[in-house]
């Protein structure tokens, strides 16, 4: 899917992961993107460390679907924020999160993932 606007982020990256083909993801993310899947500070940069962690991803079960909450765009730059879920055929819940991402607009016009944080959305509070 080709991104022309930054709010279809989250939809093509549940379409990606639902074609479950690992090069439909990267086409997603910039070169030398950053990816972090977790509360921990470990970031995956660039796409050998990317696709890496989404092989991974992609053999977890269910259909993806990923509802974009907001997009804040500033000239080529977007901050979003989606609720994503993973469901079993069955309908229940395998796995679900709460995502925030900056994506860039590339200068064929399409956008990609610059940094994306698969729960940065849902992490706790630090008080």
């Amino acid at each position: 899917m080709t991104v022309t606007e930054p709010a279809q982020m989250n939809e093509a990256f549940a379409q990606a992961f639902n074609s479950r083909n690992i090069d439909n993801l990267l086409a997603l993310y910039e070169v030398d993107a950053v990816l972090r899947v977790d509360g921990s500070e470990r970031s995956l940069i660039g796409l050998d460390a990317i696709a890496s962690e989404l092989q991974g991803l992609l053999q977890a079960s269910g259909t993806m679907t990923s509802r974009n909450n907001f997009c804040v765009q500033h000239s080529d730059v977007a901050l979003l924020r989606a609720d994503w879920e993973l469901r079993a055929q069955d309908g229940s819940i395998v796995a679900s999160g709460s995502s925030v991402e900056l994506v860039r607009r590339q200068s064929d016009g399409t956008w990609r993932y610059v940094i994306d944080h698969a729960a940065g959305a849902a992490l706790p509070r630090i008080i």
